[in-house]
C-alpha cells in the first residue's frame, strides 16, 4: 500500500492532466499561465507545497514554477536542479535556468494575483494581514508574490499579465470524485479525533490537552499536520469565535467548542462540536444548544443540488419559526437570540477543501453535486456574550448531501450517553 503522504496514493496523473486542460481551455490557445510554488522553508519547518500549484500538479517541491503554455498544449516543470522524483504527467522537467528562455514571444500571461495559500494559510486571512502590513508605516513588506510578478513584467514588458485565481478557484469550488473521497478520509479523521476529546473530557484539564489527544490521532492516521489553528474553547472563551490560545482550564459547569481538523495530502476537514465539562447540559446549555441542534438537522435534510442557498435557508427559517413559536425559553434574551438565528444566512457557510476556508463562491448559483461547504448553524447572546453552534463539512450528492463529520454525535442525549460511559469506565 502507497503511503498516505504519497500524492499519487490519492490522486492519478489523470486528474492533475484534466484540471490543467480545463485551464488550456480558459485561457485560450495563444496564452500561457505561470504559477511560482512555495519558496524554500525557514528552520526546520516541513515544506507544504502552495495550494494552487499543488493544484495543478501535485508536486510537493520548493522553488518550483509551473508553465501550462496554451500555445501547444504543454506543461513543464521548472525546479532547482531540473529533476523531479514524481511529475504526474508533465510533458518535460527543467532547471530553473531554462524558464526565461521558455517565456520569450509569449504575448498574454496568466499568474495568480490572489496571496498563495500556504501551510495553515486560508485566502480570507492572507488578504486581511496584507491590508494590516500596509496599514504599518514602519513596516513595508513586499510578499514574494508581488515581487514574482514585478520580475515577471520586467522580464516581459510587452506582454499582457492577467489573472489566474478567478480561473483556478472556479475548478476548485466542485470536487472531483478522488479529492471527496480524500476528504472523506480527512472527516474520519477528524471525527476519530473530536470524538476522542469528548471521551477524554474532565474538568481540572486544559483546552490544550484536548488539541494534543486529536493531534496524536492525525499523524497515527496519516495526516501531515493540522490544517487550520485549532479552536479549542471553553467557558467565556466561546465567545472568540477564532479564539486559539487554548490554554485554560475546562471548568465544571461550562461548555467546551472544538473545531480543530488535519491537513492529508494538501486537503482537510472543518467541524465544530459543543459539550459540557462535566458531562451534562444544564440549562441554558440545553435550551440554546438544543435548538441550534434542531436548526442544523432542518438544513442537513434540506441539501440537494439544483437548490439555491437562499431557498435552503428560506425554506429552514420557516421550519424553525415554528419550532421557536412552540418553544418557552427561560429569558427574553434567548428568545431574541433564537429568533435572529432566523434571519442569518451565514448558517450556510464557506467552502472546504484545500483551505478550511476554500476559495470560490457558490451562493448565488443553484448547489452542484461535488460542491463541499460548511453547514454552521449558530447564535449569539449578546448580554451573556454566549455563542453557540454545531458545524458539519458536507458534500452535494445526486440524492441530496453526505455528511463527511458525521462520526462524532452532537444530539444532546448521545453526547452525555458518551461522556458517562467514559465517566462509568474511568
Amino acid at each position: 500500500m502507497k503511503s498516505l503522504y504519497a500524492v499519487s496514493h490519492w490522486f492519478p496523473a489523470e486528474e492533475f492532466a484534466t484540471r490543467r486542460a480545463r485551464v488550456f481551455e480558459a485561457i485560450g490557445p495563444t496564452a500561457c499561465a505561470l504559477l511560482q510554488g512555495g519558496g524554500p522553508v525557514r528552520g526546520f519547518e516541513v515544506f507544504r507545497q502552495t495550494n494552487e500549484f499543488f493544484y495543478l500538479c501535485g508536486v510537493e517541491l520548493p522553488q518550483a514554477y509551473l508553465l501550462l503554455d496554451g500555445r501547444d498544449q504543454t506543461t513543464a516543470l521548472f525546479v532547482p536542479g531540473g529533476s523531479a522524483a514524481e511529475t504526474l504527467g508533465l510533458n518535460a522537467v527543467y532547471g530553473l535556468e531554462a524558464l526565461e528562455e521558455r517565456l520569450a514571444g509569449v504575448t498574454m500571461l496568466y499568474t495568480p494575483f490572489a496571496p498563495p495559500e500556504g501551510r495553515v494559510e486560508c485566502r480570507d486571512v492572507l488578504q486581511l494581514y496584507a491590508k494590516t502590513v500596509a496599514k504599518d508605516p514602519w513596516d513595508g513588506e513586499v510578499s514574494r508574490a508581488a515581487r514574482f510578478q514585478a520580475r515577471l513584467r520586467a522580464v516581459l514588458p510587452r506582454a499582457e499579465l492577467r489573472d489566474l485565481s478567478p480561473i483556478v478557484d472556479a475548478l476548485r469550488v466542485i470536487k472531483s470524485p478522488h479529492e471527496i473521497e480524500l476528504m472523506r478520509y480527512t472527516g474520519k479523521l477528524t471525527g476519530l479525533a473530536v470524538k476522542a476529546a469528548i471521551e477524554a473530557t474532565r474538568p481540572g484539564m486544559r483546552e490544550y490537552q484536548l488539541g494534543a489527544i486529536a493531534d496524536g490521532l492525525y499523524r497515527d492516521g496519516g495526516a501531515r499536520r493540522e490544517g487550520y489553528c485549532p479552536i479549542i474553547a471553553c467557558g467565556a472563551n466561546i465567545w472568540d469565535g477564532h479564539y486559539n490560545q487554548n490554554d485554560s482550564l475546562l471548568t465544571d459547569g461550562d461548555l467546551v467548542l472544538m473545531d480543530y481538523a488535519p491537513d492529508v495530502c494538501n486537503y482537510t476537514n472543518d467541524i465544530g462540536r459543543m459539550w459540557p465539562v462535566n458531562g451534562r447540559f444544564e440549562g441554558y446549555q440545553r435550551e440554546l444548544y438544543g435548538f441550534i441542534v434542531t436548526y442544523h438537522k432542518a438544513l442537513l435534510k434540506r441539501l440537494r443540488p439544483g437548490a439555491l442557498p437562499r431557498e435552503i435557508l428560506a425554506e429552514t427559517a420557516e421550519e424553525m419559526r415554528g419550532v421557536w413559536e412552540r418553544t418557552t425559553f427561560s429569558k427574553p434574551i434567548y428568545a431574541e437570540a433564537a429568533r435572529k438565528a432566523l434571519e442569518f444566512r451565514g448558517h450556510l457557510s464557506h467552502p472546504v477543501g484545500m483551505a478550511v476556508h476554500d476559495v470560490g463562491s457558490y451562493f448565488d448559483v443553484p448547489m452542484q453535486v461535488g460542491l463541499v461547504i460548511s453547514i454552521d448553524p449558530m447564535l449569539w447572546v449578546p448580554e451573556e456574550t454566549l455563542y453557540i453552534r454545531v458545524e458539519d463539512t458536507i458534500v452535494i450528492t445526486e440524492t441530496g448531501c453526505e455528511v463527511l463529520t458525521a462520526h462524532v454525535p452532537f444530539e444532546i442525549a448521545e453526547v452525555e450517553a458518551l461522556m458517562q460511559a467514559q465517566v462509568a469506565l474511568a
